[in-house]
């Protein structure tokens, strides 16, 4: 499993510096404030980064919570039905 792992992580190097080095030239970008000139390859590889970074964040703060009051609802009724089941077979006991 790690060796899988380490073959990915040299794999995706690899493309990052094939992508870096087919896309060298430098672009101007315009950010209202200040303009820079960075290669082409480095700032598509950061907005490729920023989207999954800031995406990752939407769906953190919009579906953990739900989910985290869903786990909070499910264990209320998992110790509700298990208090139930153990004094149905405190009954079931006192009868036999």
């Amino acid at each position: 499993m790690r060796l899988g792992a380490v073959v990915l992580v040299l794999l995706f190097a690899l493309f990052g510096a094939t992508f870096g080095a087919l896309n060298a030239e430098r672009i101007a970008l315009d950010l209202y404030l200040a303009e820079v000139e960075v290669p082409k390859g480095a700032a598509l590889l950061a907005a490729l980064l920023a989207g999954w970074v800031l995406g990752g964040l939407v769906v953190w703060t919009l579906r953990v919570p739900r989910l985290k009051r869903e786990v909070r609802s499910a264990r209320r009724t998992a110790a509700d039905l298990r208090t139930r089941l153990e004094s149905a077979e405190g009954t079931a006991t006192d009868r036999a």
